[in-house]
């Protein structure tokens, strides 16, 4: 739960990147898609507050089921990029077709936004697998000596020889 509350964080933050360095390349709104994203709400008023909120939420549940894959086989970064690719066939071709707000943003960048939320979430997962400890290890009683000893049969303190 941890590393996908991690890989969450940094990939709904940094997906955006391709989008907003487009949108200020061409002098168009930084905030557009964000603004667009509002209108997927009850009500289907643009805004960024709801963006932000429908955002934030649409890449929970995204990420949520990229780690739970992860945890089965681990996620490489073409992997990460396929599975962005397929969250924005479903996100801008599926649902967003249905939606003025949505279907009006340029898809080049709104693709590229996609597909670095797959790579991103998929490295994201692979550097908190790398920084969890591994599993414990079995507490091994006195010292190598006297574990050698016992491992032969033979005495050590307090101890009977075997017959």
């Amino acid at each position: 739960m941890r590393n996908a509350v991690k890989a969450w964080t940094v990939a709904a933050t940094g997906s955006g990147v391709p989008s907003t360095l487009h949108a200020m390349l061409t002098r168009r709104d930084p905030l557009a898609a964000t603004r667009a994203a509002g209108t997927l709400l009850p009500g289907g008023r643009a805004g960024v507050v709801r963006g932000t909120l429908v955002h934030g939420l649409v890449s929970a549940g995204w990420t949520a089921a990229l780690a739970y894959v992860d945890r089965r086989r681990p996620l490489s970064v073409r992997d990460g990029v396929a599975a962005g690719a397929a969250i924005a066939l479903l996100d801008l071709e599926v649902v967003g077709r249905r939606n003025s707000a949505i279907r009006a943003l340029p898809r080049g960048p709104q693709w590229l936004d996609h597909l670095a939320y797959g790579a991103l979430t998929a490295l994201a997962l692979r550097a908190a697998r790398a920084s969890a400890p591994g599993p414990p290890h079995r507490r091994r009683r006195g010292t190598s000596a006297a574990r050698s000893r016992r491992a032969r049969g033979g005495a050590g303190p307090g101890r009977r020889r075997r017959a």
